[in-house]
């Protein structure tokens, strides 16, 4: 895990290696406590970054308050148990979803290098907190909600540092998964937190600049363009990203909102090794 700080009292600790499922969680500290964005995605990763945090926080006498997870997603959330006694914050689509059961013979091949960690006693905490809308969430920190990866994602601005924590709506060097979210309405979404901050930290990645976000919404909007030919993809910056293994699904996701189909990709059922 590699922790850096990004602002005064602002850390993102960030996974060494840049592959799908090994998520970023972030760090604010402000005068009443700490929040922490997204608990990645395992309890053993949750522990080892609660090990980081009190190591950065020891001498401040804060305990951690918050918890805001950005998406339902088992990479941004599968540690939570670790923070249970936090309060959990999230969209009411993040809370509706984090109440159904985890499907963990899906996350075992899906996240392959954490498949020891689902087993059949593993869960998530549910949200406590339901966020409705753009809001003050502590004097340093504003939530918004926006579109795309799911329904309504989580992120988290601090306007005194230009910083913006992504969550899961940040995918930098690792290709972004849209199995069930809108690659178009994504890609306009980051356009419009662009205008948040000038640095960003993503749910997957190393934190970037407007170019990080503009070179996402790139290859989202080639998704689009694609029409259901992932061979229209054309050479980019993603060429040199990490989980190629989801054009597919995107590319295939994209063409079936486009017709006002919102099933889940054929694609996504293959590459779980699954019958649509």
């Amino acid at each position: 895990m590699l922790t850096v700080e990004v602002a005064p009292g602002a850390y993102a600790l960030c996974a060494s290696e840049a592959r799908f499922g090994n998520a970023n969680l972030g760090l604010v500290i402000d005068g009443d406590g700490l929040t922490i964005i997204d608990s990645l995605c395992t309890p053993k990763l949750a522990v080892e970054a609660d090990d980081e945090i009190k190591q950065l926080t020891d001498n401040l006498g804060l305990r951690l308050k918050r918890v805001v997870l950005t998406s339902s997603r088992i990479p941004f959330t599968g540690g939570s148990t670790v923070f249970w006694r936090s309060a959990f914050y999230g969209s009411e689509p993040v809370s509706d979803q984090l109440d159904q059961p985890v499907n963990t013979m899906v996350l075992k091949r899906l996240i392959p290098q954490h498949a020891t960690a689902f087993h059949g006693e593993f869960v998530t905490r549910p949200i406590t907190h339901t966020i409705g809308e753009a809001a003050l969430l502590t004097d340093a920190a504003v939530v918004h909600l926006v579109p795309g990866e799911g329904p309504l994602t989580t992120v988290v601005q601090l306007p005194g540092a230009e910083v913006v924590f992504l969550g899961a709506l940040g995918s930098f060097g690792v290709t972004p998964l849209a199995f069930d979210g809108d690659p178009a309405a994504w890609a306009d979404s980051l356009d419009a937190v662009a205008a948040l901050g000038t640095t960003f930290v993503p749910g997957h990645g190393m934190p970037g600049g407007v170019e990080s976000l503009g070179e996402q919404a790139a290859y989202l909007r080639h998704c689009v363009a694609a029409d259901g030919d992932v061979s229209a993809i054309p050479s980019g910056p993603w060429d040199r990203w990490t989980d190629r293994r989801f054009d597919e699904v995107n590319v295939e996701r994209a063409a079936r909102l486009a017709r006002g189909d919102a099933d889940t990709p054929q694609a996504m059922y293959r590459l779980l090794g699954l019958s649509g």
